[in-house]
């Protein structure tokens, strides 16, 4: 991907550099405020401290927070790149522990490849955390810096590049054996790879039960036998009393081959002349070992897991790290043991076993995904993993005696993990996902346009749509030649060209059938086709292509005019809308309409909001709908209130199966314990609401771009609902994030569809 690289760059630089930032938990806008934040006021909470060092738990975030500290010597296959180079993997590792377990983190880089200076300056800062995750530390060093940690110190400590990949591609060996009807003790294990991950997967595998004399690990020299001299500890372990054979010898009869190394070193003979069902985890990136299509070509029978994203049975640390702090912090575990990481090898195992929530179907486009040669492992978007992982690992903190405190409630902690991160970033991650397992082809008739080509190269390289670019050839192949993009063989077509005009008179007779009794002629619709907008809706009414998005450079309406005259709305629609996500973290909100009805009548409410209520189901979502007005349950009589109420009564009565409630304030709708308090006669007492219905124009579109300004919000739309095909409108100015995400909803659209 030739764009890949400014991309990153300009990803880790745009707007705040860096990924993460520091936000107050307690109010500071008063005086008093500051005054408890602070002088005289934190004088309390220090003498209770220094009186019982256990209460810094209590009055400091201490309990919540996990250094993820590295000195840059091995940083992802980059190697030894320094300290400051490996920052913005320690600020990504940061983030994965926030979305994922809401763990917050300050990621610390120390220049130092000394095992005492480093040991000895993480002991100094250790009092500030309650847990430690070392990172991209190379080996054998990092043994010992976490042998010592753990040994001087009373939190929780893990090398995540050692025992994340240990965790879950243990829990995937445990599936892979159960499937290949082998037992455990009984298979010959062959590892490609003696640093750090692979010697603790050997470990963890043999406390599962695999027999050290079973294991046959390859370094960069070839065989480990007893036989060489240079060997440490670690490597020492797993020597074998042999002379020194080959990689293909030993892989003759093998039951398990596990890769941390470097691609490409496996052939398809090595994999035929395994055992029955061979397990093949080939877990070097971006190349495993052996290319997943060349293995299960080699043999119908394997049972394949890469590291990759793009195969089934990805082995990815973020199944385990966040969760397994997540489970010690809620403890206060002294360590994390061999207990703990068995226990959460045997809940990511369990969890493969069950059921998937549609979510996750939905996610990867399947209708059942099931326990199988193709699921070993759960996927990185399933929501149980936090509420599966953490439990075990702090039950298995306890039952081993680590635990400082004890969960009683075990369905109220499990309730807890999964109020942590409400619905927030997993709907964009979710619909993504599925963008990608099908891909649309998306229109776009501004593709003269920097923003809109970007956009489309990022959906482009991702896998979540085809572009088809309308526009001034020339223009467009010169953006894309001075901004490097690449969109292979995508069709670039502009309307005006003699060599469309076939097209344009098969897309003006369309026109013309639907509109020659609304004033149009055969010549104007030939004369409209010209257009961008007229003939990006006449392909997707046509089929050539499956979306349009538009919008960027022009007013809403008069972008979607052409739309309504070609495509059209959908059968028993009254009324189209408009919609945008506000995603936050107590999760998604839905507002409309917010871009097209100017003052809707009770009908068109009624509409817009059956409308809505379909639209917020696609995303497997429950709406909560909320109609909002001045107005609380009657407390006043203006037109907009009344409107809001009658339609509200027209719902209850015809769609008794909608939640919808109001009249009401937004502030009252959106406070559980006000409209519990004053109106607990409420549809919505009980029920925080997610959509919310607006009286008209005005209300919706000012209330969304407030909010998201006011919170620098991530928003989704305007999504246009009641289109008889899918067709999308950009807002004038609307960002690449904003395009892209536009595009993914498009995508989605059209599978949802279909």
């Amino acid at each position: 991907m030739k764009s890949l690289k400014k991309e990153a760059l300009d990803y880790h630089s745009n707007g705040r550099k860096g990924k993460i930032e520091v936000v107050p938990t307690k109010p500071y806008t008063t005086q008093r405020d500051l005054s408890l934040a602070y002088s005289p006021g934190v004088a309390e909470p220090c003498l209770e401290i220094s009186e019982n060092k256990s209460d810094v738990y209590k009055y400091t975030s201490k309990g919540n927070l996990v250094a993820v500290i590295s000195n840059g010597t091995a940083v992802l296959g980059l190697g030894d790149i320094g300290p400051e180079a490996s920052k913005p993997v320690m600020e990504g590792k940061g983030l994965l522990f926030k979305i994922f377990a809401d763990i917050d983190v300050f990621d610390i880089e120390i220049d130092s490849s000394n095992v005492d200076e480093f040991v000895n300056t993480v002991k100094a800062i250790a009092p500030t955390f309650g847990g430690i995750n070392l990172e991209d530390i190379k080996a054998p060093e990092a043994f010992e810096i976490e042998n010592r940690l753990k040994e001087e110190l009373d939190i929780p400590i893990m090398h995540d590049d050692q025992h994340g990949t240990a965790i879950i591609s243990s829990a995937a060996l445990v599936n892979a054996l159960l499937i290949a009807k082998k037992k455990i003790n009984k298979v010959k294990v062959i590892i490609s790879g003696a640093g750090a991950s692979a010697i603790s997967c050997a470990k963890l595998y043999m406390s599962l039960g695999v027999k050290r004399e079973h294991i046959f690990m390859f370094d960069s020299k070839g065989l480990i036998t007893k036989s060489r001299k240079e060997l440490d500890e670690n490597k020492s372990l797993f020597a074998q009393p042999l002379n020194d054979i080959s990689l293909e010898q030993a892989m003759k009869g093998a039951d398990v081959f596990l890769g941390l190394s470097k691609g490409n070193i496996v052939s398809e003979k090595m994999i035929k002349s395994m055992s029955k069902n061979p397990i093949v985890f080939a877990l070097a990136n971006p190349d495993p070992e052996i290319a997943y299509k060349k293995a299960i070509q080699a043999r119908e029978d394997v049972i394949m897991a890469t590291g990759r994203s793009d195969h089934p049975n990805q082995v990815n640390n973020v199944l385990g790290f966040p969760y397994i702090f997540r489970g010690a912090l809620d403890v206060r575990a002294t360590c994390i043991n061999e207990q703990m990481k068995l226990a959460a090898v045997e809940a990511i195992a369990a969890l493969a076993k069950e059921p998937v929530p549609d979510e996750v179907n939905e996610a990867y486009d399947a209708k059942n995904i099931t326990f199988g040669r193709t699921q070993l492992i759960p996927k990185p978007v399933d929501p149980r993993l936090l509420y599966y992982v953490a439990p075990a690992v702090a039950k298995a903190a306890m039952d081993s005696g680590v635990a400082k405190i004890n969960i009683e409630d075990w369905e109220a902690y499990e309730l807890e993990l999964k109020t942590r991160l409400g619905l927030d970033n997993k709907l964009i991650r979710n619909i993504t996902e599925k963008a990608k397992r099908n891909p649309k082809k998306v229109v776009f008739a501004e593709a003269d346009h920097y923003k809109i080509l970007k956009a489309a190269q990022v959906a482009y390289d991702e896998g979540i749509a085809i572009p088809i670019l309308l526009g001034k050839k020339e223009k467009i192949v010169n953006l894309i030649e001075e901004y490097k993009l690449d969109f292979g063989s995508c069709e670039i077509i502009d309307p005006r060209e003699d060599s469309q005009e076939k097209r344009r008179f098969e897309f003006a007779d369309i026109l013309f059938e639907k509109r020659k009794r609304r004033g149009l002629t055969l010549y104007e619709c030939r004369k409209m086709m010209r257009e961008r907008n007229y003939f990006a809706s006449a392909m997707v009414e046509t089929g050539l292509a499956d979306v349009m998005i538009s919008g960027l450079t022009r007013n809403y309406k008069d972008t979607i005019r052409p739309a309504l005259q070609v495509i059209g709305v959908d059968d028993g629609v009254n009324k189209i809308a408009g919609m945008y996500i506000l995603i936050t973290k107590e999760g998604p909100y839905f507002f409309a309409d917010t871009t097209v009805n100017p003052n809707p009548t009770v009908d068109e409410i009624v509409d817009i909001t059956l409308l809505v209520n379909k639209i917020v189901k696609r995303f497997k979502i429950q709406p909560k709908i909320a109609m909002l007005s001045y107005s609380n349950f009657g407390s006043n009589e203006g037109a907009d209130a009344v409107k809001m109420r009658e339609a509200v009564q027209k719902l209850h009565s015809d769609y008794p199966d909608i939640i919808v409630d109001g009249e009401v304030q937004a502030n009252v709708a959106l406070n559980k314990e006000m409209i519990r308090d004053y109106f607990p006669f409420s549809t919505l007492s009980n029920k925080k609401p997610n959509t919310l219905i607006f009286p008209n124009l005005s209300a919706g579109n000012i209330a969304y771009k407030l909010v998201k300004e006011m919170n620098q919000l991530e928003a989704v739309g305007p999504i246009l609902l009641g289109m008889k095909k899918p067709c999308h409108i950009l807002q004038i100015g609307s960002s690449v994030r904003e395009i892209l995400n536009m595009i993914t909803v498009a995508v989605v659209d059209v599978q949802t569809r279909k």
